[in-house]
């Protein structure tokens, strides 16, 4: 699983000791790509498909990019002001594929690493066309991988992160939905569309999902403080307490 951050660490040692511009990472099949950059910090999927478009949108302004739920609002604001148009999609890779295709967008993508491009290719996820396509993008810039993605806006996130749950995960989301629409303290933004990701007014958001493959479920935070990223920690696990549950 290229999205692991421990499975990167002998990647990332040996980009730093050979100088090299970037480090690419596959999974067994090689449909996942993971990315490290020349100082060896790892350029999570969200912020690749950034780079990726921003070289498309060149040749398709006003192109629609998708990426999944858990994306980084960067992702969405980086595509709106470079003149194309972002697509939230719920995450699952045949989600993902079919909605690529019904909205003829040239390329999407999702946090696990799966990057799927309709522009010179055929629609679906192959890691290694994804890594030679990262090469493409990454010969246009005026410096460095690391140099590039210092252009981008701050933001403080985690990672995905994957809490064991067995129990009935929809059950879970239900009430904890239910729950949220009785919070009148906060101004609150709850989005529906894969679980809940719930935004919170000038702090950041929470995601909350029912992974679609293993008996967990998928978190994912972000602010734009370290502060506030501890805050919407803490509201998203009030909500996670009962269940004896945090992130």
């Amino acid at each position: 699983d290229p999205t692991v951050e421990e499975n990167l660490s002998d990647l990332q040692k040996t980009v730093k000791e050979q100088g090299a511009d970037v480090g690419f990472a596959f999974d067994g099949d090689a449909d996942r790509l993971g990315v490290v950059d020349n100082t060896g910090a790892i350029i999570w999927a969200d912020m690749l498909l950034v780079l990726l478009a921003l070289d498309i949108l060149k040749r398709q302004p006003s192109a629609t990019i998708i990426a999944d739920v858990k994306a980084s609002n960067i992702f969405f604001d980086q595509i709106k002001a470079a003149g194309g148009n972002p697509d939230m999609s719920p995450t699952g890779h045949s989600i993902i594929k079919k909605r690529l295709k019904e909205s003829c967008a040239p390329l999407a993508g999702e946090m696990s690493g799966h990057i799927f491009f309709a522009e010179d290719y055929y629609g679906f996820d192959d890691g290694i066309y994804a890594a030679i396509r990262t090469l493409k993008s990454m010969a246009s810039l005026p410096g460095s991988l690391n140099r590039w993605l210092k252009t981008l806006p701050k933001s403080y996130a985690t990672a995905e992160l994957r809490i064991e749950y067995s129990k009935d995960k929809e059950a879970l989301l239900k009430a904890v939905h239910c729950r949220l629409n009785t919070q009148t303290t906060l101004d609150l933004d709850i989005n529906t569309l894969d679980g809940l990701r719930v935004t919170i007014k000038n702090k950041g958001w929470w995601l909350l999902r029912s992974s679609n493959t293993q008996d967990v479920l998928v978190a994912r935070c972000e602010a734009n403080s370290e502060h506030n990223l501890q805050k919407v920690k803490e509201h998203c696990n009030i909500f996670l307490k009962p269940y004896k549950l945090s992130v």
